[in-house]
C-alpha cells in the first residue's frame, strides 16, 4: 500500500475507532497532532514505534497490520513479525549487514518478547 491509501485507510480507522478529529487522536495516545495530520495527508510514513503507539487506540487494526500495509513486513507474513536477519535489519536496524549474528539474535529475541507482551496486552482488553 502506498503512502496516498494507507492515509485514506488510516483516516477511516481512526473515524471508526470514535475519533472524530485528528486531534483527538493525538491528545489520547501522546502522538503529536503533526504527525497524525502527516500521516492522513500521505506526506510522511509513520515508524514502527508510531504504528505501536497508535494501535492501541484504534479499533478492528491491530500492530502487525498496521506494519503489513506500509510493507513494514511482508504480506504473506499473516501478522508476524520478520525473523530473518535481513528482513529484522531492514525494518528496524536499517540493514543486517551493520550487525553481528549475535546482535541480531538479540534484536531477533526483543522483537519476539516485544510481540508477545503486546498480544498479552490484547487478550487483557478483551
Amino acid at each position: 500500500m502506498d503512502l496516498k491509501e494507507f492515509a485514506i485507510y488510516f483516516s477511516s480507522i481512526r473515524e471508526q475507532s470514535g475519533f472524530r478529529s485528528q486531534r483527538e487522536l493525538a491528545d489520547k495516545s501522546g502522538v503529536s497532532h503533526s504527525t497524525i495530520n502527516r500521516i492522513e495527508s500521505g506526506a510522511h510514513k509513520a515508524s514502527p514505534e508510531t504504528l505501536q503507539i497508535l494501535a492501541k487506540h484504534l479499533k478492528d487494526v491491530t500492530y502487525p497490520d498496521l506494519l503489513e500495509k506500509l510493507n513494514y513486513i511482508p504480506a504473506s507474513s499473516g501478522g508476524k513479525i520478520a525473523t530473518t536477519e535481513s528482513n529484522i535489519g531492514r525494518a528496524f536496524f536499517g540493514g543486517a549487514d551493520q550487525y553481528t549474528e549475535d546482535e541480531l539474535e538479540i534484536a531477533r529475541a526483543a522483537a519476539q518478547a516485544a510481540v508477545e507482551a503486546y498480544r498479552k496486552g490484547l487478550n487483557k482488553n478483551k
